[in-house]
């Protein structure tokens, strides 16, 4: 939280250096939507933080529906094929295809991506695109930030005295240039991770993971296209049974 927190109010804080020498020309409208930019980012920030991302559930629900698609898919394999084995977890019994065991939470997630601990709070199934929009938000307010820094810059006739009236300004835009470029390697990243179906789980783990290390390099079971990947990626609200979709596209059971 101190991260958000913190950045928050660095750049409320020259915001409002700026809102008050642009009130003196009369120009208010283009602050006051950075304020409220700013606030969306703080308000999606606790609710990617406090949303459940998914978390398989111990209390018997998520154990019988496991086993029922595992059922199901198993009319769906070859019968010149091994059978499906199901993976399990020490903590949380059955997993579901895409489910990993967070040590920091306690808790197996669906479709994990990653334990963030700038939210302090896993990135799955249910909170993943959320967290995109927020790192989309999170750069629109710095890279916004950063030109209203920028533009509040001061003349002077020596760099002594321009440094001496424009230090703690420039201080504030290098930290927001670094923190911009974080939060812009982040979104790309996560978004061509999006575009093929993938989760940084899986893009870093493969050859650790049942179902994929068998898999070609270049292959991934679950990729349907940029387009449709990015599609059900944000507009798809219900929960997708991987299993469902693994063997469908003919792979080989794990």
């Amino acid at each position: 939280i101190s991260y958000d927190l913190l950045l928050s109010a660095g750049i409320d804080l020259v915001s409002l250096c700026l809102i008050l020498k642009q009130e003196e020309r009369g120009e208010l409208i283009q602050p006051v939507l950075f304020v409220l930019l700013v606030l969306v980012s703080v308000l999606l920030y606790f609710a990617v933080s406090l949303m459940d991302p998914g978390f398989v559930l111990s209390d018997g629900s998520d154990l019988q529906f496991t086993l029922g698609i595992a059922e199901e898919t198993q009319d769906m394999i070859p019968p010149t094929t091994k059978s499906l084995r199901q993976r399990r977890c020490g903590h949380c019994l059955l997993q579901p295809m895409r489910s990993k065991h967070c040590q920091t939470c306690q808790h197996c997630v669906r479709r994990y991506d990653h334990h963030c601990p700038w939210i302090e709070n896993c990135v799955g199934e249910r909170n993943h695109r959320w967290f995109v929009l927020y790192l989309a938000v999170q750069l629109l307010v710095l890279l916004w930030g950063l030109h209203m820094a920028w533009s509040g810059f001061t003349t002077a006739p020596t760099w002594q005295l321009w440094l001496r009236g424009n230090g703690v300004l420039l201080g504030t835009v290098a930290v927001v240039a670094v923190l911009s470029l974080t939060v812009l390697l982040l979104l790309g990243s996560h978004l061509y991770l999006v575009s093929l179906n993938t989760t940084t789980w899986e893009f870093m783990s493969r050859h650790r993971i049942s179902y994929l290390k068998h898999c070609g390099s270049e292959e991934n079971p679950f990729d349907r296209g940029a387009l449709r990947n990015l599609w059900g990626f944000f507009c798809n609200w219900g929960a997708i049974v991987w299993e469902q979709v693994y063997f469908r596209e003919g792979n080989d059971p794990i």
